[in-house]
């Protein structure tokens, strides 16, 4: 008849709600990113701006908010003058930082063809200087 199984439904079940809901935050644009900038430090919303080339203001403020609503992200206003707002992980969202690093070693290792980032290349001599 069909393949064995070698475990239950309710396995594979949990195993894949699990991925779905990680996917439903992290894979969406531009989420990875900003908390792997907020996993170096709080930064300021200007400052995630500059980090995350090619995302516009109004992504940003709403991708900082549905990552405050799945409790990754905390938003903290810093009485001025100026008023200021900054973005800082929660307990839960630093608790990615593993995880994240390990994707990106995976990316290095898998993910030859990728592009470098701008500027990266002009920090690193080229194959005729080493």
């Amino acid at each position: 008849m069909g393949a064995q199984r070698n475990h239950g439904s309710a396995a594979c079940k949990r195993v894949d709600e699990g991925i779905t809901r990680v996917f439903q935050v992290l894979g969406k644009r531009w989420n990875g990113q900003i908390v792997a900038v907020l996993v170096e430090r709080p930064a300021y919303f200007a400052d995630l701006r500059r980090a995350i080339p090619g995302i516009s203001e109004r992504m940003l403020s709403d991708r900082l908010a549905e990552l405050g609503a799945a409790g990754l992200v905390l938003r903290e206003v810093d009485e001025g003058p100026p008023l200021r707002v900054s973005y800082r992980l929660t307990e839960a969202g630093a608790a990615l930082e593993p995880a994240l690093r390990m994707l990106g070693e995976w990316a290095m290792a898998h993910l030859p063809d990728a592009a470098p980032c701008p500027g990266l290349e002009q920090d690193r001599p080229s194959p005729a200087q080493a």
